[in-house]
């Protein structure tokens, strides 16, 4: 999987620990997962059998999903990929635009990687040709060999002073996670499509803050549609950047956003992750959920991504600022209309505290 600052990697446990024993308790058969990221968690929920719908508006999330949720490794077996990713991988490096700007005019992936990136990409358009899922899975196999050899602390606002020793590894293509079975990957805004699915559970994982998904990994978003975009700034963002902009992403409108999502859902149960980094507050999170019933909010300490631990540094390589803290309070808010459900994880939580 790739290095993502809103994976649930750490936090996997945790939440499948707690669908398991909402399944438990009333037997799930479906899930959403409406803001699926890295689909990490939609990976995860399609591994304890349940039919998982990913949406995300960004098209590297759409691709990883189509891999990780929709795609069924029945169809598309290690023995079917192999001698694909081998003739990609022996395919000889080309140097051009991608190279130049995010290899050169920035430095997140080295020049020598960056060059095989794009003889493999190119290819992968040859390869893959009518088949949707073939080319996402390949083109999944690429973001996560990228994702190994880059050089940023695992976002793309910036990349390191210095080369990280994994960059001048070369890049090398390996079969992704795929899991058995049917799932459904969609790209789509939540706002705008949660009012027309329908699931026993909604995972949802909205964007705490200011910070910008689309920023944040605008070099996959690149590498995923390929279209030699317009850029800015040292990092090289693609321009849309500053242009689009979730609610979830503003102070003043995030609640409205919220509000309006959690209006529009239908299912049974609602898991939302959050942190106290986040512009809502508990008690106005846990008002937004009241009409579901019961709610319950779960809690625990999570070390922040490396980026935050390490610091600031300013193009010249000197720090700037200080380090708040290095761990946040991370939260799964549970809204149910089952009273077993909710009495179950407030005695799961209760436990957890006395211990």
């Amino acid at each position: 999987m790739v290095k993502y600052i809103g994976s649930k990697r750490a936090l996997l446990p945790w939440i499948t620990g707690v669908v398991e024993q909402i399944n438990a308790i009333d037997p799930l058969k479906d899930a959403v997962d409406l803001f699926s990221g890295s689909a990490r968690v939609g990976h995860a929920l399609k591994k304890m059998g349940l039919f998982v719908t990913a949406n995300d508006l960004h098209t590297y999330a759409l691709v990883l999903a189509q891999t990780l949720v929709q795609a069924n490794r029945e169809q598309y077996p290690p023995e079917r990929l192999e001698p694909i990713l081998k003739r990609l991988h022996r395919l000889r490096g080309q140097s051009g635009w991608f190279t130049r700007t995010y290899c050169q005019e920035s430095r997140f992936i080295q020049p020598h990687n960056g060059a095989k990136i794009e003889a493999i990409r190119e290819g992968i358009e040859r390869e893959a040709a009518g088949d949707e899922t073939l080319r996402a899975i390949l083109l999944t196999s690429l973001m996560l060999a990228a994702d190994k050899v880059d050089s940023t602390t695992g976002i793309q606002m910036a990349y390191l002073k210095r080369w990280a020793p994994r960059s001048f590894n070369p890049l090398r293509l390996e079969y992704p996670p795929l899991l058995p079975g049917e799932g459904q990957a969609l790209q789509a805004d939540a706002l705008e499509i949660a009012p027309h699915l329908q699931a026993d559970l909604f995972y949802l994982d909205p964007p705490y803050n200011q910070h910008s998904y689309l920023g944040n990994y605008h070099l996959w978003e690149t590498l995923m549609r390929w279209d030699n975009p317009q850029t800015y700034g040292v990092a090289r963002k693609r321009t849309e950047v500053q242009e689009r902009k979730s609610p979830f992403n503003s102070k003043r409108e995030a609640a409205g956003a919220m509000a309006k999502l959690l209006s529009g859902l239908r299912a049974r149960h609602l898991v939302l992750s959050f942190n106290n980094e986040g512009f809502l507050g508990l008690e106005e999170i846990e008002a937004l959920l009241k009409g579901w019933g019961y709610v319950v909010r779960l809690t625990q300490p999570h070390r922040r991504y490396v980026g935050a631990r390490i610091g600031i540094y300013n193009p010249q390589g000197q720090k700037v600022g200080q380090v708040s803290h290095t761990e946040n309070e991370e939260y799964l808010f549970v809204a149910t209309h089952s009273k077993k459900v909710y009495h179950a994880l407030r005695s799961r939580e209760a436990g957890r505290l006395a211990g």
